[in-house]
């Protein structure tokens, strides 16, 4: 148990450590969906693009 919040924050020395990969942790966290919705946004516009590419193929035939 810590005495203070001075102690709690220091997390006994290794404070740079523990902190860092709770930060690490959460850029994950925050990054993951962020990236998933990015990615899911590139293929509907592409697949777009190739509709409408194929739609022009076919009407120029």
């Amino acid at each position: 148990m810590w005495n203070s919040p001075a102690e709690f924050f220091a997390m006994g020395g290794y404070a740079l450590y523990v902190w860092s990969s709770f930060g690490v942790c959460a850029l994950v966290l925050i990054w993951e969906p962020v990236s998933i919705r990015l990615r899911k946004k590139a293929i509907i516009h592409r697949l777009k693009l190739e509709r409408l590419a194929e739609q022009f193929d076919s009407e120029s035939r």
